[in-house]
C-alpha cells in the first residue's frame, strides 16, 4: 500500500489529481525502482559518526566564523592540516616554533596565540582535534617550510612543548586533552610536502613518536599521512615502496604507531570502503593490529583527474570541477562514502575540507555547499543511532543506512543516489517500533533543494511504503514517527 496523505512540495500541499498520477507513474515504472528494504525489528549495530572534517571554523583571519555550523553537524573530529592555506600562519610548526635554533624548553620559543585562537574556536564548537605537527602543502615553485629539520631532537622537543600548551597548561596553555598527535603530513608526496629523502621522514618520525610517546604514553601518536597508499590487488593491499618502507622502520626502532593515516581521492565512493579493509589486512599481517585506521583526509575527485586542480587547470576547467566537487555530484559522494563505510574496519574519517577551501564544504563567502548539508543529513540519521536492517543499493553508485532512536519513537533512513540508472525509490519499512500508523517526511538534497522537506504522507499499515523520485544525484532522509 501506498500512503500519500498531503504530499507536499516546497510550494505546499499537491492537488489530489497530482497526487494520484505521481502514485501511478511510480507504479507503472516500478522496473526503474530502487527498491529498498527497512526492518525496524531487526538490530544491525550501531551508526557510526564518521563524519569528521579537516581544519576548524574559523577562516579567512576571523573574517569568517562557521561555528554555528560546526554545531549543527556535530562533527565528530577536526584534524588540523592546511589551516587557514595558502598562506598558513598558524597551526604549523613554523608558525607555533618560528625559530628552529631556540630553546623548546622555554615559553618565550613559541608563538602561540594565533593558533590558540583557532584551537579553542574548534573545542567551544564541540569538536574533538587530531593536530597534526609539522607543514602544510606548498605548491609554490620554491619551497619554504617542507624541509627535513636540522636537529631531529629540537624539533621532537618542540612537538613535546607544543602538546605541553594544550594539554597541560604550560605557557599560560590549556588542558584540552588533544588525544591523536600525527607526525608530518605525505612525506612521499615530494617536493610539495617534504623535499628530504624517505629515510630522512623514517628518522623524523621515529624520533618524535618516541618522544611524544615517553612524555605522553597515554596519548595516541601515528602518520604518515600518506597519499600513495598501494595498489589494490585481490582484496589487499600492495603497498608502496615508502608504507613498506615505513612499517619496517616503526618494527625495527620499536616506535610507536598507535594510529596509521592515510588518504585517498576518488571518484567512486565505494573505493574507500575497499582500501579501508584492504589498509585493515595489511596492518595485522605486519604486526599493527592494535593500530587504529585514519582515512584523514578524503574527497569526490572527478573523473579521477588532478588536472583542475593544478597550475595548467585554472580557470573553466577547475571552476566546473569544484562546483562538482561542492554540488550536488559531491553531495551524493559525500552520503554514499559514509554509508559505505558503516561496516568497514575504519576507527577515524576526515573529509577534507570543513571550511572555505576549495575543496571545503563553504564557499569563500562562508556560505554551505550541497556538501555541508550532506553531512547534516548524516548527522541527523546519528539521530537514531540504534542501526536497523535495510537491504538496498549498489557499492559505488547508490547506499541506504537506517537507524532508531533509544527511546523506540523516530527512525531515520538515509538513502544516496551517486549515479544510479534507477529513477525512482520504492522504501518499505516494516514493523516500525510504536503501535498504530505512522507519519513520515522526506528531505530531498540535489540540484534544486537543500535538505527540504518534498513529501510527506501518513500510513496505518506496518509496512510503510514510499515512493518518490531518485534521479542522480541525490540524498533524501526519510523521519518516520508515530502518527498522531
Amino acid at each position: 500500500m501506498v500512503c500519500r496523505l498531503g504530499g507536499v512540495a516546497e510550494g505546499g500541499l499537491l492537488p489530489a489529481a497530482a497526487t494520484v498520477g505521481v502514485v501511478l507513474f511510480g507504479l507503472l515504472g516500478a522496473l526503474m525502482a530502487e527498491e529498498v528494504r527497512v526492518d525496524c525489528s531487526r538490530r544491525a549495530g550501531a551508526v557510526r559518526a564518521l563524519h569528521g572534517v579537516n581544519n576548524g571554523p574559523l577562516n579567512y583571519g576571523e573574517m569568517i566564523d562557521l561555528s554555528a555550523y560546526y554545531r549543527q553537524a556535530r562533527f565528530p573530529l577536526a584534524r588540523l592540516h592546511d589551516s587557514e592555506w595558502p598562506r598558513p600562519d598558524i597551526v604549523d610548526m613554523h608558525a607555533v616554533f618560528p625559530d628552529p635554533n631556540a630553546d623548546p624548553a622555554r615559553p618565550g620559543s613559541y608563538r602561540f596565540a594565533t593558533t590558540d585562537a583557532y584551537v579553542r574556536a574548534i573545542v567551544e564548537a564541540g569538536v574533538g582535534i587530531v593536530y597534526r605537527l609539522g607543514e602544510s602543502i606548498e605548491h609554490t615553485k620554491r619551497k619554504h617550510h617542507v624541509h627535513p629539520p636540522a636537529d631531529y631532537e629540537k624539533w621532537a622537543a618542540a612537538c613535546v612543548g607544543i602538546i605541553r600548551h594544550y594539554n597541560e597548561g604550560w605557557a599560560d596553555g590549556f588542558r584540552y586533552d588533544i588525544r591523536y598527535w600525527e607526525i608530518w603530513n605525505e612525506p612521499e608526496n615530494r617536493p610539495s610536502m617534504w623535499t628530504g629523502t624517505e629515510a630522512d621522514y623514517y628518522r623524523l618520525y621515529v624520533t618524535a613518536a618516541k618522544a611524544i610517546k615517553a612524555r605522553f604514553p597515554r596519548l595516541k601518536v601515528g602518520g604518515p599521512s600518506v597519499g600513495a597508499t598501494g595498489r589494490l590487488v585481490d582484496g589487499g593491499l600492495e603497498p608502496t615502496a615508502f608504507v613498506t618502507g615505513f612499517l619496517k622502520q616503526c618494527k625495527q626502532h620499536a616506535a610507536p604507531l598507535d594510529f596509521f593515516s592515510w588518504h585517498t581521492y576518488t571518484d567512486d565512493p565505494y573505493v574507500y570502503a575497499r582500501k579501508a579493509r584492504a589498509v585493515r589486512k595489511l596492518l595485522d599481517e605486519r604486526g599493527f593490529d592494535k593500530a587504529e585506521s585514519h582515512l584523514n583526509e578524503w574527497n569526490y575527485l572527478p573523473d579521477n583527474d588532478w588536472r583542475p586542480v593544478m597550475l595548467a587547470g585554472q580557470g573553466l576547467l577547475r571552476q566546473r570541477c569544484f562546483e562538482r566537487i561542492g554540488g550536488a555530484p559531491g553531495a551524493a559522494f559525500v552520503a554514499c562514502t559514509l554509508i559505505h563505510l558503516q561496516d568497514c574496519p575504519l576507527d577515524v574519517a576526515n573529509y577534507y575540507s570543513g571550511e572555505t577551501n576549495l575543496f571545503g564544504l563553504f564557499n569563500r563567502y562562508g556560505v554551505p555547499r550541497k556538501t555541508f548539508h550532506a553531512m547534516k543529513a548524516f548527522r541527523m540519521l546519528l539521530d537514531t543511532p540504534l542501526r536497523v536492517q535495510a537491504v538496498g543499493g549498489r557499492p559505488g553508485e547508490s547506499a541506504v543506512c537506517a537507524g532508531m532512536n533509544a527511546a523506540r519513537t523516530g527512525v531515520n533512513v538515509l538513502a544516496a543516489s551517486f549515479r544510479s540508472k534507477q529513477r525512482r525509490i520504492d522504501l518499505h519499512i516494516k514493523r516500525p517500533p510504536w503501535p498504530g500508523g505512522t507519519h513520515w517526511e522526506v528531505l530531498r538534497l540535489d540540484a534544486k533543494h537543500d535538505l527540504k522537506p518534498t513529501a510527506t504522507g501518513t500510513s496505518e499499515s506496518r509496512e510503510v511504503r514510499i515512493q518518490v523520485p531518485w534521479e542522480a544525484p541525490c540524498v533524501l532522509l526519510v523521519r518516520l514517527s508515530a502518527a498522531g
